[in-house]
């Protein structure tokens, strides 16, 4: 079996991050890089899907040269060989452009088409999780989202998807698919450095990116949230007090 899984590198948890005057965006060069957690199971679960079918795993990551390092890292934990769609555009775009630009890495995979696509359900930074799902349609396969369990017998996929209020669906579709992986679907295993040195031997191949397209989504400004204290006092009796508590919240929606 021949399984893709989709990589995004976001911003570190815990940098100290100063909005850019340039660009509706913060200073990158404050910020340390790490891999999606999100895009982590994704890629245990194809890990673990290869282990169990046998075939290959490719990282697919699109983005400027700094995503090489999340490549390197999938290769660590045991990907076969990874592709890197290389556009600096890509690194504040709009979730249609980024399922393009993935779409045309996943098409330069060697061996052909994928039987199956992974991704994060979403991303920590923008969070639109949409990605997957446009992911899907430029490849014309079949997709499901928000996987919790994957079960591939006889040519076609069958996964558990999570639904609101604790209940669960299965879903049953064919190959070649899309899913979208919820984080917790499994355990993260970490790179052992035998798996970091033979990272350094195996493939990435760099497709160039097309032309950016116009985007269909723009970040028109970005703001650290004013902190504020303000105090109002409210008199009278209890009784009175609280009909001018409940007034306030009714008619100015804030106190």
């Amino acid at each position: 079996m021949h399984i893709a899984v989709c990589l995004k590198q976001v911003m570190r948890r815990g940098s100290h991050l100063r909005v850019d005057d340039a660009r509706p965006w913060v200073r990158e060069g404050d910020a340390s890089w790490e891999l999606n957690e999100p895009d982590a199971y994704a890629l245990e679960e194809a890990l673990r899907l290869r282990e169990r079918h046998g075939g290959d795993v490719t990282a697919v990551s699109a983005g400027p040269p700094r995503v090489i390092s999340v490549l390197r890292e999938a290769l660590a934990r045991g990907a076969d060989r990874a592709v890197h769609v290389d556009g600096p555009h890509l690194a504040l775009a709009d979730g249609p452009t980024v399922a393009s630009a993935l779409a045309a890495g996943i098409g330069a995979i060697e061996g052909g088409r994928p039987d199956l696509v992974l991704t994060g359900l979403q991303s920590d930074d923008q969070g639109w999780g949409q990605v997957g799902v446009m992911l899907a349609e430029r490849l014309d396969a079949t997709h499901a989202t928000i996987v919790m369990e994957v079960q591939i017998d006889a040519g076609r996929v069958r996964v558990k998807r999570e639904l609101e209020g604790g209940w669960f669906q299965w879903v049953a579709m064919p190959l070649p698919a899309v899913l979208t992986i919820q984080s917790g679907i499994n355990h993260l295993r970490y790179a052992t450095l035998k798996g970091i040195m033979a990272a350094k031997k195996k493939e990435i191949r760099v497709v160039a990116a097309s032309a950016p397209e116009t985007p269909r989504l723009r970040i028109l400004s970005l703001a650290v949230p004013a902190r504020v204290r303000q105090v109002q006092m409210i008199g009278g009796t209890a009784s009175e007090a609280a009909r001018e508590l409940v007034r306030r919240l009714r008619e100015q929606r804030t106190i």
